[in-house]
């Protein structure tokens, strides 16, 4: 039996997220890449995933492993599997992993980015991967607010319920607002992310932008650890996983967009 990491990415349209769930909901990326597996090589697997996405949601390094007794080797994984899927899910790469190796519990870090288009009148291009506020937004006193949501906390507060994690400590080591023609940027890097946090802390920063939550409330925000203090959760559309790291290199040494 090998222990096989494939790194996948994916456009979360048309699919009821990540994770397998009755037929009935739809289909889903998990399912799908299951189904595939079995047709090429005639062996049911159950993958286990970094992060388990919403419906909508997109990645464009989302990691997963199964265990296998297929003899195909891991180089020719992503073109045997990528014949065979739909074209908006894609197979990047494939390589034999250590038994204790996890998806999820073996991960140091990563990264989510959440795209807003900013602009009176939305960009069509856009619609599938950012989300349209129409409200301008004061991108400077958004990157105030998110600064101070880096560091160490329990983040109780931009937790939604329904989650199955049983701690709500977690440290973000970068959450930075940026601005193009705009589109705005929300990039959050942490160690773990709670049950829709990262839409949660992107819906709260929107709020500051338009000017609805002052930048200094964060902190008590934090503190309040009160789930009604962070109301909003933004639409899913507009967030993709970047990255999943599992060695012990920095962030910021693997992203540079990440350092002012």
């Amino acid at each position: 039996m090998r222990n096989i990491r494939l790194k996948v990415s994916y456009d979360g349209t048309n699919y009821h997220g990540f994770q397998r769930q009755d037929a009935t909901h739809g289909p889903t990326i998990q399912g799908t890449l299951e189904e595939v597996w079995a047709r090429l090589v005639d062996e049911e697997i159950s993958l286990a995933m970094a992060g388990r996405t919403d419906k909508g949601v997109h990645a464009l390094g989302q990691v997963v492993n199964f265990t296998t007794s297929a003899r195909i080797p891991e180089e020719k994984i992503p073109k045997a599997i990528n014949s065979l899927l739909p074209r908006d899910i894609r197979i990047l790469k494939a390589d034999c992993v250590p038994d204790t190796f996890n998806a999820r519990w073996s991960a140091k870090w990563k990264r989510y980015d959440y795209q807003v288009d900013n602009n009176p009148i939305p960009n069509v291009f856009n619609r599938l991967y950012a989300y349209h506020e129409p409200i301008p937004m004061n991108v400077t006193k958004m990157q105030k607010a998110a600064s101070f949501l880096e560091g160490f906390h329990n983040f109780k507060t931009f937790a939604a319920a329904g989650g199955t994690s049983k701690t709500f400590e977690r440290t973000i080591y970068r959450c930075q607002v940026k601005e193009d023609q705009r589109l705005v940027r929300v990039s959050c890097v942490g160690d773990g992310f709670l049950y829709h946090m990262v839409r949660i802390i992107v819906g709260t920063l929107m709020d500051v932008g338009k000017g609805r939550i002052h930048p200094d409330e964060i902190p008590e925000i934090i503190a309040s650890q009160k789930r009604e203090r962070a109301r909003v959760i933004a639409r899913a559309q507009g967030l993709t996983l970047v990255h999943v790291n599992y060695t012990d290199d920095s962030p910021f040494d693997v992203f540079q967009d990440l350092v002012e």
